[in-house]
């Protein structure tokens, strides 16, 4: 699977809320690094119960992702998301979400995902497009 082709079935998986498609885009012992901060969900079924959590809530996503950056087995590709979550941050002032981020993926000689890590930053309570030349 060619980068191209993974970031499309990963953006298939998440508009679809499919933990099953997400972790077939992994290697068995993968490693989904969901924040910097916070314990890594590794293996597949860490994976479907992080992505399960992660986009239960979710509704009305948009999502776009720029050109990914691809240097031997790693991949750079920012994502630019809006929702709406009312579970995420309930004491905001709205339900609606932007979410502006970034994969650094690694890959196996197959084209699987062994290691993501991202970043992202949320801005809640509304809804901002990307700005102009954004993803290029």
């Amino acid at each position: 699977m060619s980068p191209d082709e993974w970031i499309t079935a990963y953006g298939l998986a998440w508009r679809t809320k499919d933990a099953d498609a997400v972790t077939r885009l992994f290697t068995v012992d993968g490693i989904y690094q969901s924040s910097p901060t916070e314990q890594a969900h590794v293996g597949s079924e860490a994976i479907a119960a992080y992505w399960r959590r992660a986009t239960d809530t979710q509704q009305d996503l948009a999502l776009h992702f720029g050109r990914p950056i691809v240097e031997g087995d790693r991949v750079a590709v920012e994502w630019w998301a809006t929702m709406r979550d009312p579970e995420w941050r309930p004491d905001a002032q709205s339900e609606e979400v932007t979410l502006p981020g970034c994969l650094l993926l690694r890959f196996s000689a197959g084209g699987l995902c062994v290691h993501l890590r991202e970043y992202y930053n949320p801005l809640f309570g509304s809804t901002v497009l990307p700005p102009e030349l954004w993803g290029s």
